[in-house]
């Protein structure tokens, strides 16, 4: 089951179905990647429909799709460009699961936010994307833009 749940997820995502990714999410769940960090429930939700209706060219291929009992992984591939400079952006992510009820219960997506900085922000990102203060400033940024979503979005206060 957890197997069919990752793959419905992605195939949710490559057609930017937030609502249908919002779905497989349990009320409890968690999630954390190297820029948004420790996510609730409504916040990971709140994150995926911020992300995919903002999107304009977002591209994602997922593959090596594993699960187990309570559990799954898979990678998949992020290819958009990032909104705040236009640069081209190809991301390679890990993804791990754990399930409870049939839904995602945890989720934690694992990237190199340095080679992502690179893309994303050109020179300053490539020379400076290692360093903690680059890596707080881009998290901040991404915790404060989801804020203002949510903000505006009722259903996830």
């Amino acid at each position: 089951m957890s197997k069919q749940i990752i793959e419905q997820f992605y195939a949710s995502f490559q057609s930017k179905d937030w609502k249908s990714m919002q779905e497989l999410y349990h009320t409890e769940a968690t999630f954390s990647d190297p820029v948004f960090q420790n996510l609730n429930s409504k916040e990971v939700k709140a994150m995926w429909h911020m992300l995919l209706t903002a999107s304009k060219d977002l591209e994602l291929t997922f593959s090596d799709v594993a699960g187990y009992d309570n559990s799954g992984s898979c990678r998949w591939d992020a290819f958009y460009s990032f909104s705040r400079t236009g640069r081209k952006v190809h991301n390679i992510i890990t993804a791990n699961f754990v399930f409870k009820d049939n839904k995602i219960v945890s989720h934690l997506d694992s990237f190199d936010l340095w080679r992502w900085a690179g893309m994303a922000l050109g020179l300053s990102g490539k020379l400076l994307g290692w360093t903690p203060f680059i890596k707080n400033k881009i998290r901040q940024m991404a915790r404060k833009n989801l804020a203002k979503f949510i903000s505006e979005h009722p259903e996830y206060r």
